[in-house]
């Protein structure tokens, strides 16, 4: 049960946007499908539960989950190209909760992203599990940027881990960001994250209302999981976005801060602990990501 609960933490990190049944993300397919698509979600990004231009979508297949976020965020597109430097990406992927240390190195095959993820609370590497990235710019122009991480094996039987970002310029000086985060599992996986649900996260929820027996609800369940976690990395990329205008000394504490303060806009989804709690945390983490 312990193995399964400890799977559970991982796929609560990595639960995120964009899975088909098999496992495979799914790409936007361009700037101009990408332009196509915000032009569609004109009036789901005006009016809204998130109370910003947001849409959030999500899915669960038998061997994966998925979940896509679109959004506008108020930085310049030239701000974007910082993440197409791997390194930059250890700056977002840190600020969430349960990861508690990312590097990024290069080889021969290419670029690689380290990620140990663990518990919400501080603990050392060796108690954390490792989740190794291969990183592609697959695209990085004056009007279309596109990154993509992929995993191929995780822990406990989870594979085919894959983040897309893709971004083009919006109207009014913002961006229009794109955030794909998918995985597959098989029966380990399966059984660790139906453990999780029974217990740790019995009572969470997702943001989007579903149809029941009654009154309309928040999704629970996989699907929840998903839209909590994809929320959270799309806040992480807003907030380190938002750093890169204070000086360079600052802009972890301040990504910090503004990550947990759009965190906590949504206490029934996403609030786990205090800010003194999670700044304690972050920074002892980001002293050893850094060292």
């Amino acid at each position: 049960m312990r193995a399964l609960l400890a799977l559970a933490c991982v796929l609560a990190l990595f639960a995120g946007p964009c899975v088909a049944a098999d496992g495979a993300a799914a790409d936007v397919g361009g700037a101009a499908a990408l332009r196509s698509k915000f032009a569609a979600l004109k009036d789901k990004l005006a009016y809204n539960q998130f109370r910003r231009p947001l849409s959030l979508e999500s899915n669960e297949g038998a061997h994966g989950a998925r979940g896509e976020i679109y959004a506008l965020v108020d930085h310049a597109f030239a701000s974007t190209a910082t993440l197409a430097k791997p390194a930059d990406w250890c700056a977002v992927l840190i600020l969430h909760l349960n990861t508690k240390y990312c590097r990024a190195t290069l080889d021969a095959s290419g670029a690689k992203l380290r990620v140990n993820i663990g518990t919400k609370f501080d603990q050392p590497l060796s108690e954390s599990t490792r989740v190794d990235f291969d990183y592609h710019a697959v695209a990085v122009g004056a009007d279309y940027l596109k990154v993509q991480l992929d995993a191929a094996q995780g822990p406990f039987g989870t594979h085919d881990y894959r983040i897309v970002l893709e971004a083009v310029p919006a109207e009014g000086g913002r961006t229009a960001v794109y955030l794909s985060y998918s995985y597959a599992y098989g029966l380990a996986g399966h059984l660790g994250l139906q453990a999780y649900l029974a217990t740790a996260a019995r009572d969470k929820v997702g943001f989007t209302l579903v149809a029941g027996s009654g009154q309309p609800r928040l999704v629970d369940g996989v699907r929840g999981l998903v839209e909590r976690n994809a929320m959270r990395y799309y806040l992480a990329i807003d907030a380190f976005l938002g750093a890169l205008a204070v000086p360079r000394e600052a802009r972890t504490e301040k990504s910090l801060r503004a990550w947990f303060a759009s965190c906590e806009r949504y206490p029934r989804q996403l609030h786990e602990m205090e800010l003194a709690d999670y700044l304690s945390m972050k920074r002892l983490e980001v002293a050893r990501q850094e060292g």
